[in-house]
């Protein structure tokens, strides 16, 4: 698949809604299962770069699937809310440069 833009996941996330998956789980279904996969995502996180060590049969291989996976459910819920996450995107990095222009270049714990 080639690359795709936010819009282009969100239209084909809804193709696979309505032909695969029947129909959307609700808003607050969605939301639990987006917790649910920030969760297997994070503790991958901290087995690959925290304290934590994997248990037996455990590996980092499935990182990009865990955040396929919060993608996915995130995409859901901007379709099931009316969301154009690319606009959103946009409008929230306009927020954080201008905010921030120099917040983190004068932060000394990041120099």
């Amino acid at each position: 698949m080639a690359n795709i833009t936010l819009l282009e996941a969100q239209e084909e996330v809804d193709r696979w809604i309505k032909t695969v998956g029947v129909r959307y789980f609700s808003e607050l279904t969605n939301t639990a299962v987006l917790m649910e996969e920030v969760g297997e995502l994070a503790r991958l996180m901290a087995r690959k770069y925290g304290d934590q060590s994997f248990k037996a049969g455990e590996n980092d291989e499935n990182l990009g699937d865990e955040m396929a996976d919060v993608l996915f459910v995130l995409l859901c819920l901007a379709n099931q809310t009316g969301i154009d996450l690319t606009k959103a995107f946009q409008r929230n990095l306009e927020k954080k440069t201008h905010r921030d222009a120099s917040r983190h270049k004068d932060n000394p714990k990041l120099a």
